[in-house]
């Protein structure tokens, strides 16, 4: 009886702690992809195009996972064929499936609205997270995803911009969006069922880097990564600075935290984006900019105020 009693109590300390840390690792998960665009301007620069990109941020991940996850935690490696959807969802589903429609809408529209239609991604999750978990509509994740969707558009720049819009566009759009949302709906049935972070982020990039080997060019991969050592080293630290960590803190967030309220919050990564750009390429703010940044501000403190729901 009392080893029961000590048990639970023991689970209820571990859940409380993972819920204390769920918020900063959502924060630091979106601050992680936030970084990303520092690492494609390296490869843009090589020649490589961004399906190449991707699949190379893909088979970074899986070497770096992989190499950790078999000295120190090798039980992590095993899944039950049952699951295997949840990865295939997550990695083709959400990964390659998001990747491709979002660089097809840049080619088919521009890259503000791109990056527009892609923050679709947070409404989808609370739509989807309803039907399919039953979690809440409320006053106060309503009005944070507004403020970081209108933040979004005017930290983006498109405001004032003459938009070419078009149907296809906007469709692959929008389907970015969702590809980006289905990430945290496959990673909750894969949490659901018990996997750990490491898990989900390791057989989500092993999916992703094997389907798009037939979209890459693999020899100019190969010859971009192995030019240099530091290239090697550079490779290395694309996959586990804008994959490893945010995705495997993201997943951890997720184990205490709603769909819905953890994509509002991830979505402080165009915010440091574009504070990246304003420090390293010196890239200019405009008003509209610093408007946008503080709407999505406002949204996260909105988010994580402890206000009775409505």
């Amino acid at each position: 009886m009392i080893n029961r009693t000590h048990n639970r109590e023991a689970m209820f300390v571990a859940k409380q702690k993972k819920r204390t840390f769920a918020v900063p690792a959502i924060l630091a998960a979106g601050s992680l992809w936030g970084s990303m665009g520092l690492f494609v301007r390296v490869y843009n620069a090589r020649g490589l195009q961004s399906m190449d990109i991707v699949a190379i941020r893909a088979m970074a991940t899986v070497i770096a996972m992989f190499v950790f996850m078999i000295f120190f935690r090798r039980e992590l490696l095993r899944i039950r064929l049952r699951d295997l959807w949840c990865f295939l969802g997550t990695g083709i589903g959400s990964i390659v499936f998001f990747n491709y429609c979002y660089f097809k809408t840049i080619s088919l529209t521009s890259m503000s609205v791109a990056a527009v239609l892609l923050y679709t991604a947070p409404a989808i999750v609370m739509v989807l997270s309803r039907i399919l978990f039953g979690e809440r509509f409320t006053v106060r994740k309503v009005t944070a995803l507004v403020m970081t969707f209108v933040g979004c558009i005017f930290v983006t720049g498109i405001i004032g911009d003459a938009v070419s819009l078009n149907a296809a566009g906007i469709l692959t759009g929008l389907g970015s969006g969702l590809g980006y949302a289905l990430y945290s709906i496959f990673s909750r049935y894969a949490i659901d069922r018990g996997y750990h972070s490491l898990t989900i982020s390791f057989y989500t990039f092993l999916v992703a880097a094997v389907t798009t080997l037939p979209f890459i060019n693999g020899a100019g991969i190969w010859s971009v990564t192995v030019s240099s050592g530091g290239m090697i080293a550079f490779f290395l630290v694309f996959g586990v600075i804008s994959t490893v960590l945010p995705y495997t803190l993201y997943n951890y967030g997720l184990n205490t935290m709603e769909n819905g309220r953890a994509s509002i919050i991830a979505s402080v990564e165009p915010l440091v984006a574009t504070l990246l750009g304003i420090v390293i390429f010196h890239e200019k703010m405009s008003l509209g900019g610093v408007a946008g940044m503080a709407l999505i501000l406002g949204a996260l403190v909105l988010c994580n105020m402890k206000l009775a729901e409505k």
